[in-house]
């Protein structure tokens, strides 16, 4: 039996490694555009790899139905991926926060022993080769690439991810190729990624990190809330909490819904708090400069833009601030508000999301509803996670599922 794998990511390779284990009779290509395996693996954690995390569940994925992901995870969960890595010859560092990295704290460590277990199976690596086309006949598939053919596949899965970092050849072809075979895919969307602002001073408090609690907004009404480290930018605001609310920000920005993000800079203390904290400043030394006061509590960079965002004059002395004055000073502190005009765009993504309909393939196989012999695993599918080694173990569970089925006659 002849199988064709196109894409050489994490899906991919899990999935030959299990598809030649349990059959060793088959014949795999195992097809990339790039010069080698695991381009995005070696991007991933900053080159450290976050290769999984212990505790996935439904809930760490969005989509257009996140239940998809159920099967698979509870099928090749953390032990089950731990067990795998270990038969490679992988060793695991897993964190307080269940974030998991290879033991090695290197991705091309992870990449180097994938590698070993493909040229150890004796799978056939094709490099450098974009597949273009596909065609089903006589239950045979072909593929075609620029120049070259490759025929008479009796299987074929498809797991070339989507767009996020097209500066590593990422692509979409293999939402052309599903849909050539009757699929349809829903749009795509970079996650994971930077959010612009429409914020006319954002150059001047650009590198100002904060811890903040930040609230999503989607045509008024109130989507998600996420605590984590706040970065303002040169075009808007990044930061770890930026990043895992955009998952839920970039979709209703592509439809032109209006966005909008709250940030309360003090999500550890309550509204009288802070206001106590801003009061006390101010009481205790009336004389003192108001402005040069509040760079007791928020950068030196943050409280002349917050002055200059409540119309107050940056000479007033703190015995000058009257009590509106200071509600409006609170009033930005807690929930400052942001409309949020685009994303960083996939370049800057880490995942995407969107792509083929999960409806349309089997979620205990993942093989096609609409063609025998077709099948497709990792970020191609609408499933995306959150940060934090998500992605990566849907990318593996999917692919180790994939891997069993293309193994059957």
């Amino acid at each position: 039996m002849k199988i064709a794998i196109i894409g050489a990511g994490a899906a991919g390779i899990i999935a030959s490694i299990i598809a030649k284990r349990e059959n060793n009779s088959l014949k795999i290509d195992l097809f990339d555009i790039n010069n080698a395996i695991g381009k995005k693996i070696l991007a991933s954690g900053n080159g450290r790899c976050n290769i999984s995390n212990i505790d996935c569940k439904v809930e760490n994925y969005i989509g257009e139905d996140p239940n998809f992901t159920e099967f698979a995870l509870k099928q090749f969960d953390f032990n089950s991926f731990k067990k795998f890595c270990k038969s490679i010859g992988l060793l695991l560092d897993i964190k307080k926060d269940g974030k998991v990295y290879p033991l090695s704290n290197e991705a091309k460590s992870v990449v180097n022993l994938l590698q070993n277990s493909l040229e150890d199976l004796h799978i056939n690596l094709i490099l450098e080769t974009k597949i273009t086309g596909i065609e089903k006949e006589n239950k045979k598939f072909n593929l075609k690439a620029e120049n070259r053919e490759f025929k008479q596949y009796d299987k074929v899965l498809i797991s070339s991810g989507l767009k996020a970092a097209p500066q590593l050849n990422a692509t979409e072809e293999g939402l052309t190729l599903g849909s050539v075979l009757g699929h349809t895919f829903n749009p795509t969307y970079p996650s994971l990624v930077g959010l612009h602002t429409d914020f006319e001073q954002k150059s001047k408090i650009q590198g100002v990190k904060k811890e903040s609690l930040v609230t999503l907004f989607i045509d008024g009404q109130k989507e998600k809330e996420i605590k984590g480290d706040l970065l303002f930018t040169k075009y808007g605001v990044s930061g770890f909490a930026i990043l895992d609310i955009s998952q839920y920000a970039a979709y209703p920005l592509s439809l032109y819904q209006n966005v909008q993000i709250a940030i309360n800079l003090f999500p550890n203390f309550s509204r009288n708090e802070v206001l106590g904290m801003v009061e006390s400043l101010f009481k205790t030394l009336p004389k003192q400069n108001a402005m040069q006061l509040l760079t007791g509590i928020i950068s030196n960079k943050l409280a002349p833009v917050i002055f200059e965002i409540c119309k107050i004059d940056k000479q007033s002395k703190a015995e000058d601030i009257n009590a509106k004055q200071i509600r409006a000073i609170l009033n930005t502190l807690i929930n400052w508000r942001f409309k949020i005009t685009d994303t960083q765009g996939f370049k800057h993504a880490e995942a995407s999301g969107g792509g083929i309909r999960t409806e349309e393939v089997d979620n205990k196989t993942f093989e096609s509803k609409k063609c025998e012999g077709l099948y497709f695993a990792g970020e191609i599918l609408d499933i995306v996670g959150n940060r934090g080694g998500y992605n990566l173990q849907f990318a593996w569970a999917s692919g180790f599922l994939a891997g069993k089925a293309l193994s059957q006659k």
